[in-house]
């Protein structure tokens, strides 16, 4: 078992927490067990969906990811697909009251306030949370690849990170949405860099 794997078997072992009527964002509490191949954005989004579901919300849920383009569709800006906000946490609090909040030194995003839908803390060594994006939340351009071939492959590639402690990042950027690139798209390579294939999910409704 990777260290990654068994801090978040630690911080699985406390009770979840109750759950706000409001809560409209959160991380993911578990991986989808397959580094960055997340079955595309449907997958991701099927993720959340399952994930809120568990803890009461019947909310509609999209995973806060950017995508490149393919032979179906345009590319993707994780902006866009997440609604207007605003958007609180798990227990309540607000985290970003619109878009333009949402990606700028006004958003709330931290260490306590970036909970899991259970209510619980990401661990500070998993803190990398997959997005393929830019500050501004639209598709990073950073290196040839930053979203693990469009979420499908966990073989090539390479994935944009933010921290969702909100710390680590370099000048000029978010560190919440785009803090580094990861070594590939294996799990054992987001492992390497602080990560364990966990990533934000925001209501749009």
């Amino acid at each position: 078992m990777s260290a990654a794997s068994t801090l978040l078997l630690v911080a699985s072992c406390a009770g979840p927490q109750p759950t706000s009527p409001r809560m409209s964002m959160f991380v993911t509490s578990t991986a989808l067990g397959d580094g960055g191949n997340l079955g595309g954005l449907a997958g991701a989004d099927a993720h959340c969906q399952r994930l809120a579901a568990a803890v009461g919300s019947t909310r509609t849920w999209h995973a806060y990811l950017s995508a490149p383009a393919d032979d179906l569709a345009p590319a993707v800006n994780a902006r866009d697909r997440i609604g207007a906000g605003p958007w609180f946490n798990q227990q309540g609090r607000e985290v970003a009251a619109s878009v333009d909040a949402l990606h700028s030194d006004r958003a709330g995003i931290s260490y306590t306030t970036a909970l899991t839908e259970q209510g619980r803390p990401v661990p500070r060594n998993v803190h990398d949370m997959l997005t393929g994006s830019n500050a501004r939340g639209m598709l990073s351009a950073a290196t040839s690849d930053t979203t693990c071939r469009g979420w499908r492959s966990n073989a090539s590639g390479r994935a944009m990170l933010g921290h969702s402690d909100g710390g680590g990042a370099s000048a000029g950027t978010l560190a919440w949405n785009a803090a580094h690139i990861s070594d590939g798209c294996s799990a054992k390579a987001l492992d390497a860099t602080g990560g364990a294939g966990l990533f934000y999910c925001f209501a749009i409704n």
